[in-house]
């Protein structure tokens, strides 16, 4: 299996999507401003306990306030506590964490109203983004992730993760980090790190460290509350360093700025691989270049369509997703009902497993299978469900097929489920339901480039168009884009964009950003 990743870098927002042999299975967006990410560290304040919750509310500057659960706080809560206490009595020097002393651990049956007050100055992170009504949802147990390390401060012990089987290997690690970790820190050795050489490993955890004191100094010198310790890095780098492997055979990207920040952590992670990362340098929209966006169009929606005619309604409700198989108009099985059955919930089963991930859909998935009446055909449904799971990074649980042909998915949710509308809304009617003759939309087109360049005297720009509208005006001997480019000059350029509706157009500057010339009455 070959992997490709492609990050289309936006005025506004950034998308990146990650394709498996060419096909979609991982999409995220979200705006250039975006805050509140998981990762994220605060040094923030209680505002209100919540005795009845056994919880608190804590200020870290979103509109509503994030929810830190007693649990949450973490076994080592008091050792923390009593370090930042000591940090933040000398604004000048820092204590080390060395020398802090370690506290009894908090016990699990405790309550908030015993162990936190009002005004309270904690340091915590996000865990989960804000989503609908609900603030982000926090914790006091601190990580800073690397590729290869976790670094967890105030405890020291050493995890290796179990996904490495080799007993000899995972002796080798425990017994590496125990040798090379400063005192009070624990660290998580990750799938990835099997195999590598101590000063791989060393040098990540001097990074990690950093990135620790950077976010304890900043904690120090806080006036005013709630202040960002630690941003995590830009989403296109979290991907990379979650998923990246050997099998990546491209990165590209359409932006410099972005372009030279992945290239620099792929040389620190995977220097032999820094030339797979690539500056997009094409006419067309990234993703019209790599069949991105005729896959979001097909892959989102209620109905997702796989193959020979079945198909999966998805509806989403707060806490519940819920999804129904239909063979629609497919043929019927030769082999009977039953075999017919079994084909189209395999099907069904191999483009949920893609869907979970490609929606990053969280929560309680309950699917609606074709009913079977044969218990070895539900079986092997429910272990090809498993199989495809496998390589999802979030944590799920799948239950067996109940008695009524249901099967129920739990998985990790810790941002909101990625909606991309694929409904287009007439642009030039504006929802009236009537407009001029689609003929008459090159002569709207040559009336807004002639106000651009006579009027506005902007004289270099891109039109982006739908493809069949790029067709028409580019067809011919003497095209109507080459009239265009004789009558208004050569920095008119028109490129195809499948993102656009069929009569929608956009105009964009040289550095990028839209040149708004819309109104009500272009088609009236």
């Amino acid at each position: 299996m070959t992997c490709e990743v492609i990050v289309d870098v936006q005025p506004k927002k950034i998308a990146i999507a990650l394709t498996e042999d060419k096909r979609l299975v991982e999409y995220q967006e979200e705006e250039q401003q975006a805050s509140f990410n998981v990762g994220n560290i605060y040094y923030a304040r209680v505002r209100k306990l919540m005795p009845g919750l056994n919880a608190c509310f804590v200020n870290v500057g979103h509109e509503r306030d994030a929810f830190l659960h007693y649990l949450d706080l973490g076994p080592n809560f008091n050792s923390f506590a009593k370090y930042l206490k000591q940090v933040g009595s000398d604004k000048r020097n820092l204590f080390p964490i060395s020398k802090a002393s370690i506290q009894p651990e908090l016990p699990k049956d405790g309550s908030v109203q015993n162990t936190l007050q009002v005004g309270q100055e904690l340091l915590v992170q996000i865990v989960k983004e804000p989503i609908s009504t609900k603030g982000p949802r926090l914790t006091c147990e601190i990580t800073f992730p690397g590729r290869y390390l976790v670094l967890v401060p105030f405890t020291d012990k050493v995890h290796v993760s179990s996904k490495i089987k080799s007993s000899a290997e995972r002796a080798r690690l425990k017994q590496l980090l125990q040798s090379i970790k400063p005192k009070n820190f624990g660290v998580i050795v990750r799938t990835v790190a099997e195999g590598k050489r101590v000063a791989e490993l060393d040098a990540e955890l001097m990074i990690l460290l950093k990135r620790w004191e950077d976010a304890i100094m900043k904690a120090q010198k806080a006036k005013d509350l709630p202040t960002l310790c630690f941003e995590e890095t830009s989403r296109t780098v979290a991907l990379l360093r979650d998923l990246f492997n050997p099998t990546y055979e491209n990165i590209y990207i359409n932006d410099a700025d972005i372009y030279n920040e992945v290239r620099d952590y792929v040389k620190i992670i995977a220097p032999e691989m820094t030339e797979i990362v690539k500056l997009y340098k094409g006419k067309l929209p990234i993703f019209d270049n790599f069949d991105v966006t005729r896959q979001i169009k097909t892959s989102f929606g209620k109905t997702v369509s796989y193959k020979h005619g079945a198909y999966l309604i998805i509806e989403h409700t707060e806490a519940l997703h819920v999804v129904d198989v239909n063979s629609g108009n497919r043929a019927k099985n030769p082999d009977g009902q039953e075999a017919n059955a079994l084909e189209v919930n395999l099907g069904a089963a191999d483009e949920l497993a893609r869907q979970l991930r490609l929606r990053d859909m969280g929560g309680i998935i309950v699917v609606d299978f074709i009913d079977m009446a044969v218990a070895e055909d539900r079986q092997k449904l429910y272990e090809r469900m498993c199989e495809n799971m496998k390589r999802d990074r979030a944590k799920h649980n799948i239950l067996p097929l109940s008695k009524f042909g249901l099967m129920q998915i739990t998985r990790q949710r810790v941002r909101p489920v990625t909606e991309v509308s694929v409904d287009e809304t007439c642009p030039t009617c504006m929802g009236k339901g009537t407009i001029k003759s689609s003929f008459l939309f090159t002569d709207v087109l040559e009336e807004k480039i002639d106000q651009l360049v006579s009027k506005l005297g902007i004289k270099a720009f891109t039109l982006h168009v739908h493809p069949y509208v790029y067709a028409y005006i580019n067809q011919g001997f003497i095209s109507l884009k080459r009239r265009w480019q004789m009558k208004y000059g050569f920095g008119v350029r028109i490129i195809p964009n499948q993102r656009l509706a069929f009569l929608q157009y956009e105009f964009i500057s040289p550095d990028g950003e839209e040149i708004d010339m819309k109104s009500e009455d272009d088609m009236k």
